[in-house]
């Protein structure tokens, strides 16, 4: 399993519901690693897309509260749920997408993180765990910085140097 996420500065990485930036190359960078593949998401997340619908060309897994039924996309409740569903798929095609509860309950249990690192202090309300932090994680890639919308952009890849099993 991976994830993928856009932090800034202090690994911010949205506020009311929302992402910090807008960047288009970020972006084109997420639907390049997440088209075809499976995605999931706590139920938040699922709402804060364009109509609150899925991700197109992508199997959209959410883990959503009790009575929340959807039939756009596959809903899990608990865990337990989330694991036997996630087990169908190669694990190398699943994504972790958000949000933050969701991404601080995963995280270790993803091998391999794609961070966009954004040289800006988003003012953030929720953050991604600081992998730099974490002594599980290291940084195996760091792109040349480019421009996005104004804003310094970095990719980089984290490996999971003990990854949990889900």
């Amino acid at each position: 399993m991976k994830s993928i996420v856009a932090v800034d500065k202090k690994w911010g990485i949205g506020k009311n519901n929302d992402l910090l930036f807008s960047l288009k190359e970020d972006m084109k960078f997420f639907r390049e690693k997440t088209n075809g593949k499976v995605v999931c998401m706590g139920y938040n997340t699922l709402l804060s897309f364009p109509g609150s619908k899925p991700l197109k060309n992508r199997t959209n897994i959410v883990l959503a509260p009790a009575g929340v039924t959807r039939d756009d996309c596959t809903v899990v409740y608990t865990l337990e749920e989330l694991s036997k569903e996630l087990s169908k798929y190669d694990t190398n095609e699943v994504f972790v997408i958000g949000g933050a509860m969701f991404y601080k309950t995963m995280v270790d249990y993803c091998s391999e993180i794609f961070v966009t690192k954004v040289d800006a202090d988003g003012d953030a309300t929720v953050f991604y765990p600081n992998l730099d932090e974490k002594s599980n994680f290291e940084m195996a890639y760091s792109s040349e910085p480019i421009e996005d919308n104004g804003y310094t952009i970095r990719f980089t890849t984290y490996k999971n140097n003990d990854v949990k099993p889900f």
